[in-house]
């Protein structure tokens, strides 16, 4: 399955205006544009996730977008989403592929050159790398990367690289000039005031780059 968006949605719940459901906001994010969404909320139970996962796989479907669950292979393969997204803590790309077989797409986080080398060995189709700039959803993982370290990832990935970490209309040019194949982001999005005008803004400055 190819890696065809340059916009990369992650859920995250807890930054959403009062009032605001997570499933409403990514119908949003979808009109507005958006075609990959990962749904990630880590502190939920399989029983919790499931049913989100279906209002998920239901909107991106409908909309033609890709559905990713993050981590949970069982959720991807109960919903018949697109992919998963594997983190440090996951299985290994190789082992999730012999689980799904080909048809999935599998996303890593990586935040070295060699996590990339590594992914990529491992049978993945894409990358996100970071943090490029401070975020709190990223804080655990040290110091910011910047700019210029996700563009020497760029530069080596063998694989399409998608920066994520603090990734904001104002910044975001700084992040195509790595060189990236697009971009990950939260907040930019699911905490904006209108979500779908947001992504609408994101993925033309995206596929317009000054």
């Amino acid at each position: 399955m190819a890696v065809d968006f340059s916009l990369y949605l992650i859920t995250d719940r807890t930054c959403l205006p009062a009032g605001r459901t997570l499933v409403k906001a990514v119908e949003a994010a979808l009109a507005g544009g958006v075609r990959a969404v990962q749904l990630r909320e880590k502190d939920l139970s399989a029983a919790q996730l499931y049913p989100l996962a279906c209002a998920l796989r239901d909107l991106t479907a409908r909309y033609g977008a890709r559905l990713l669950i993050n981590d949970r292979l069982d959720l991807a393969l109960a919903v018949q989403a697109d992919g998963v997204h594997l983190g440090e803590h996951s299985l290994p790309p190789a082992v999730a592929r012999k689980v799904l077989g080909p048809r999935y797409l599998i996303g890593v986080s990586t935040h070295t050159q060699h996590q990339i080398r590594s992914a990529h060995e491992s049978g993945a189709d894409f990358v996100t790398f970071g943090p490029v700039f401070e975020t709190p959803s990223k804080a655990r993982f040290g110091p910011p990367q910047g700019v210029e370290a996700l563009r020497r990832a760029c530069l080596s990935s063998p694989l399409p690289v998608f920066g994520l970490g603090g990734i904001e209309h104002h910044n975001l040019p700084q992040v195509l000039s790595a060189g990236v194949q697009g971009v990950a982001l939260i907040r930019a999005v699911l905490a904006a005031s209108d979500p779908a005008m947001a992504a609408d803004s994101l993925l033309k400055a995206i596929n317009t780059p000054e």
